[in-house]
């Protein structure tokens, strides 16, 4: 089992910057990428960003240059970075983590999520 918990969100204002946090506990060590959804009301869920466990990274294009993801396996985060916020970055920001079986069949854990609200 693996649990996830956010933290960081709130309230900023357009061109602010905001830092999102993701601990994880359990089964840790069976991870092998980790990453962070967002989700607006009338919109389908997304990849904002994501980073392997040897480091590589996936951006979404929206977010690409503004957002940077980091991890710290040795802490059990994940972290998001995010500058430069616009009205649309607005969303419940979810952490997610994911192995795979045997079968290499894909292992979804996901976080409670965090609300990011950019206005003014």
């Amino acid at each position: 089992q693996v649990q996830l918990v956010e933290s960081g969100g709130g309230l900023v204002q357009p061109g602010g910057s905001l830092r999102l946090s993701c601990a994880a506990s359990g089964s840790i060590s069976s991870i092998n990428v980790m990453g962070w959804y967002r989700q607006a009301p009338g919109k389908q869920r997304e990849l904002v960003a994501s980073m392997t466990s040897g480091g590589s990274t996936n951006y979404a294009d929206s977010v690409k240059g503004r957002f940077t993801i980091s991890r710290d396996n040795a802490k059990n985060t994940v972290s998001l970075q995010m500058s430069s916020l616009k009205p649309e970055d607005t969303a419940v920001y979810v952490c997610n983590a994911k192995r795979t079986n045997w079968r290499a069949e894909w292992i979804n854990y996901w976080g409670q999520g965090t609300q990011v609200t950019v206005s003014s």
